[in-house]
């Protein structure tokens, strides 16, 4: 049992394990209400990364030192598929104020948590994908060979560009 093993190593310190199938559908409804609860609060500074499973309390632990000093009041919600190394590790504030001065270091935040999860071995976009907002963060940390191969590929199998237009290999 991987839960057993990871709570024997000090990985774990609290869990809760369905008994049924009511208490996954609450325990999963929770994880789904994540982002509207962060949205009914003000907002924050979002992030999709992945890490290797094996580094994501790795990552947790060092990313949120690393936001709490350019925003001291900053709330970090760490939460995702843990278990295929995804994880939405989500920054708010708690109250109006102190989001402002969040979102005035959004730049430097992001820059910091998407370079900790490049560093750890993992990526700064993971599920849902690149976007127009992290275009940037292709030219800085993908090679131009891993570049001009999306490119390739994106033209094999949308030659006219109609599938998501300027999104992930408009590099500009």
């Amino acid at each position: 049992n991987v839960l057993a093993g990871a709570i024997e190593d000090g990985l774990v310190l609290d869990a809760v394990i369905a008994e049924s199938q009511a208490q996954a559908k609450a325990l999963w409804q929770i994880r789904e209400d994540m982002p509207d609860a962060q949205v009914i609060s003000g907002g924050g500074v979002k992030h999709d990364v992945s890490v290797p499973i094996s580094r994501i309390a790795e990552f947790v632990e060092v990313a949120t030192p690393l936001v709490e000093k350019m925003a001291p009041q900053a709330i970090v919600i760490a939460f995702g598929h843990l278990g295929d190394g995804n994880l939405h590790f989500n920054v708010t504030a708690p109250d109006a104020a102190s989001l402002a001065a969040l979102l005035e270091q959004e730049s430097a935040i992001n820059d910091a948590v998407e370079t900790l999860a490049v560093e750890m071995g993992g990526s700064f976009s993971a599920e849902h994908g690149v976007g127009r907002l992290r275009l940037r963060q292709m030219g800085l940390y993908k090679s131009e060979v891993e570049r001009d191969l999306m490119t390739t590929l994106k033209q094999a199998l949308d030659p006219a560009g109609t599938l998501n237009p300027g999104k992930t290999v408009a590099f500009g």
